[in-house]
């Protein structure tokens, strides 16, 4: 029994290991009985439905800007009172404001005319403008240039420090304005224009200005209404044309006709040079130290309140103010040794322009002129408004340059000024209108402009080393523009303020003690003569409107040039173009102030004044002395050694020093640019 037993358990085994080789040989041919082997090789694609995609919107790129639509105003709607077909209510006239039954009258079942609440048409009270800009350009270009193999070296140092502080306090004392600090309330603005009108009124009547050490040609006008052009206190039709006295005009800028195609022959002129030898090279020097351009523009349109009536319960003060000032020194000292070439040493240029002009608003004519306005809505403005444009522009430039030049055989050109600095702005300022303003407060209306030019502009040039020359050449000292232009045209009515009447005196009483007014009086005023309704606007304070410009260009264009000969080679023949000056300092500005009020109405005094003041400070003395130009320069130079040809190794002690180095001309160690920005 137990042999058997241990037989079928073998007999197990071995059928269990053949079972199990079997299943390994049919997995290793699986695939040669596969019958889907060719579908699984390369299987088909897969039945799909197709999908409708409806897309109507593009896509844009990306842009920045998310513009911005305001919400539109409300619109009040009559409200139906009854069934369809029931007419709708006649809304009546409360206290003299456009208004319509509240619906809570209406839903207990009252009559609409005998409802005692009214809901007034909203009207947005205008906001204040108020911009202060202050742009300040400064550029210091002070070159030394030295070339042309003269083996010189220069110590002579001049400095005008000195004499720029005097043309810029001489320049202070006539303008006025130029210790004007910044208003920044609307106290401090009405103080502003009350202070400039009475030392303008002052300045106008008391005789000529003087300004010490300085030649002072002196303009004023005032009056209630100034009209016209001025140029250097003289009444002209037309004002200067500026492209026309530019000292460097830009070229035309219309491109060349191009030539006609032809087959005939063109004559051509040429040389050949055949074989070995010298080739000819024309000789010249050519240096320009000048030539910079200051610039401050200031473009002003305020329209920013208008009404057909102004009424103000105080004062109305109206000043328009132009002060313009042109100080230059332009002194030279022009070596003797160029004294047969072409000097140019013309003369500065300095304009005063300025301009007054008023225009009338167009009269509108209504067809029926017994038809007034019944009905009125207002808003009102706790406190001041105001509308302020404070701009300050101030241009400092120093190009004080010095060159030691020699001509060595070939064409040398150097530049080392052609500088421009440029401050620009322009505001355009468009706002609100209404039908008629009330001022609690008073009315400070006011346009200044000030504009400033300083010029030092005195040059030195002198030779040494038997300097001589017989090509051609020009030397070119002036010719420098100073030029202020300011214009202020006024928009609006050019008469007097008339005096308030009662109806106006009435109403602005009760709008001072929170009442509505009944307008009884002043609707029937025949600036509304057509109207069928008022747009009213009450300020509770003072209106101020004030443009204030303030322009100054500073330019140190004092240049110091040394001619010499090239120490290997002397060139005899070379040209000289040499130029320091046709510097040109501009100020522009102009205001176009659209009147707030076409007629105006004062409970209070009322003073309106124009004013202009136009001034040119020049300084005559001669520059150092009028000494030789050739010996101060004489003294301040030295010729190389081999021993000052090594490298310079710093600072040495003063005792150190030797004599020969110290001949500078020191005059002052004043900053010129503190004073007047201070």
């Amino acid at each position: 029994m137990y042999s058997a037993k241990i037989t079928e358990a073998i007999a197990h085994f071995i059928g269990l290991f053949e079972l199990s080789t079997e299943e390994a040989r049919l997995r290793e041919i699986h695939e040669k009985f596969d019958p889907d082997r060719d579908v699984h090789k390369d299987p088909k694609e897969l039945v799909s439905a197709p999908v409708k995609v409806h897309a109507p919107y593009d896509l844009d790129d990306f842009n920045p800007d998310v513009p911005y639509k305001p919400v539109g105003p409300d619109i009040f709607m009559p409200i139906p009172d009854g069934y369809a077909g029931v007419s709708f209510p006649e809304y009546p006239i409360f206290g003299g404001s456009l208004g319509r039954a509240s619906s809570e009258a209406s839903l207990q079942g009252a009559s609409p005319r005998s409802a005692s609440q009214v809901v007034e048409p909203h009207i947005n009270p205008p906001g204040s403008v108020v911009v202060y800009s202050n742009q300040t350009a400064e550029l210091s270009d002070n070159d030394f240039v030295s070339v042309g193999g003269h083996g010189l070296k220069s110590g002579l140092q001049i400095d005008n420090s000195a004499t720029m502080a005097e043309l810029i306090d001489a320049t202070q004392s006539i303008s006025l304005l130029g210790e004007t600090d910044v208003a920044g309330s609307s106290d401090a603005i009405a103080s502003l224009v009350v202070g400039t009108a009475e030392r303008l009124e002052a300045f106008s009547t008391g005789g000529e200005a003087e300004a010490g050490g300085l030649s002072v040609t002196h303009f004023s006008a005032r009056a209630s209404t100034l009209e016209g052009i001025y140029v250097n206190g003289v009444i002209v039709e037309e004002a200067p044309v500026l492209k026309d006295h530019l000292p460097d005009p830009d070229e035309a800028s219309d491109a060349p006709d191009e030539p006609e195609l032809s087959n005939d022959g063109v004559e051509v002129e040429g040389g050949i040079a055949y074989g070995e030898g010298a080739v000819a090279v024309d000789t010249s020097v050519e240096l320009e130290a000048g030539s910079n351009t200051l610039v401050n523009s200031v473009v002003i349109t305020s329209d920013w309140l208008q009404a057909e009536v102004l009424a103000v319960a105080g004062d109305h003060v109206e000043l328009n103010a132009i002060v313009q000032v042109n100080t230059h020194y332009d002194s030279d000292l022009v070596s003797s040794a160029l004294s047969g070439n072409n000097i140019e040493q013309h003369a500065t240029q300095a304009f005063n322009i300025a301009m007054f002009k008023h225009v009338e608003p167009a009269q509108t004519t209504h067809a029926d002129t017994a038809d007034f306005p019944k009905v009125w809505a207002i808003t009102e403005v706790k406190g001041d408004l105001m509308m302020v444009n404070w701009l300050q522009q101030f241009t400092f430039m120093s190009d004080q340059d010095t060159a030691i030049l020699a001509a060595s055989g070939s064409k040398l050109s150097i530049v080392g000024g052609d500088n421009t600095a440029a401050n620009q702005i322009s505001l355009l300022e468009l706002g609100y209108r209404f039908d008629l303003i009330f001022v609690g407060g008073s009315v400070f209306d006011a346009n200044i402009i000030q504009q400033t030019n300083i010029l030092l502009d005195n040059d030195l040039i002198g030779a040494v080393g038997g300097f001589h020359t017989s090509g051609a050449g020009s030397v070119s000292t002036g010719g420098n523009l100073l030029w202020n232009y300011a214009g202020i045209v006024e928009a609006g009515s050019a008469g007097p303020v008339n005096p308030m009447s009662d109806g106006y005196l009435s109403a602005l009483q009760d709008l001072s003690e929170g009442k509505k007014p009944s307008g009884d009086d002043f609707l029937h005023d025949p600036a509304f003569a057509g109207l069928n309704g008022l747009r009213v606007l009450y300020i509770s304070g003072d209106l101020i409107s004030l443009n204030y410009i303030q322009q100054t260009n500073i330019l140190g264009d004092s240049d110091q040039v040394t001619l010499a000969m090239n120490a290997l080679e002397a060139r005899p023949d070379a040209d000289w173009t040499i130029s320091t000056g046709s510097n040109a300092l501009l100020n522009y500005a102009g205001i176009v102030d659209v009147d707030t009020g076409k007629t105006i109405y004062a409970g209070g005094g009322a003073y309106s004044d124009e004013v202009l003041i136009q001034a040119e400070l020049v300084k005559n003395d001669p520059y150092l002395g009028s000494q030789n130009p050739d010996a101060l320069v004489s003294e301040a130079v030295v010729f190389l050694g081999d021993d000052m040809l090594t490298p310079d190794f710093g600072h040495q002690p003063q005792d150190q020093i030797s004599p020969s180095h110290g001949h500078g001309i020191d005059t002052a160690s004043a900053d010129p640019m503190h004073s007047m920005v201070a």
